[in-house]
């Protein structure tokens, strides 16, 4: 029997009732600060857009597992289901999509108005090759970074070593352990009225 299909667009996450794990990779000065206060602290510039992301492997892939100059750390960052729903509410796609969009001029007035941008992008196999259906990237900017850092963060850890020890497992071929190393993500439960703003299936 066929494995029912994985829908194209759709929030996977490691989550309980009350938060949800998203990845950051920094470099040290600033990963060891936000572990130090629990939150992200200077030298963090809260007038940049920060990118949060549910999926480990994408992180895994834009940090090259945590090689990369400035995302030699990768941390894991709890934050309230509560405010990653007012993040997506308050979001607009980064590029326009005529699914979501009834017009060029609906997503620039969207894009204007809001603070948090919303990316599809291929999720990535243990090798980091890029997968038919898509994980979720979340930018925020403005206050929806001031409510991230002072509202939503419930804590913050520091995964590298993780990340190394994938790694390391997938180079000596031992691909059952590299799997069961994975956070375990799951299909997230979210508003319809938030799936048609994001454009998620």
């Amino acid at each position: 029997m066929t494995a029912p299909r994985r829908p194209r667009r759709e929030v996977r996450a490691d989550f309980d009732d009350q938060a949800l794990t998203v990845y950051q990779a920094y470099s040290p000065e600033i990963a060891d600060a936000a572990l130090a206060a629990g939150t992200f602290i200077r030298p963090f510039k809260r007038d940049r857009m920060t990118w949060i992301k549910p999926s480990f492997l994408w992180m895994m892939y834009r940090s090259g597992w945590a090689t990369k100059a400035g995302q030699e750390r990768v941390l894991a960052v709890r934050i309230s289901r509560v405010g990653f729903e007012s993040a997506l509410a308050h979001s607009c796609l980064s590029h326009f999509d005529r699914a979501v969009y009834a017009s060029h001029a609906e997503w620039l007035e969207c894009k204007n108005a809001t603070p948090v941008r919303v990316q599809w992008d291929p999720e990535r196999s243990l090798q980091l090759a890029p997968l038919d259906y898509r994980a979720i990237q979340v930018g925020l900017s403005g206050q929806a970074v001031h409510e991230y850092v002072d509202e939503w963060i419930t804590g913050i850890s520091d995964v590298t070593t993780l990340a190394c020890e994938i790694r390391t497992l997938i180079l000596d071929g031992d691909r059952v352990e590299a799997l069961n190393r994975l956070p375990v993500e799951r299909s997230l439960p979210v508003p319809e009225s938030i799936k048609a703003v994001i454009g998620a299936d």
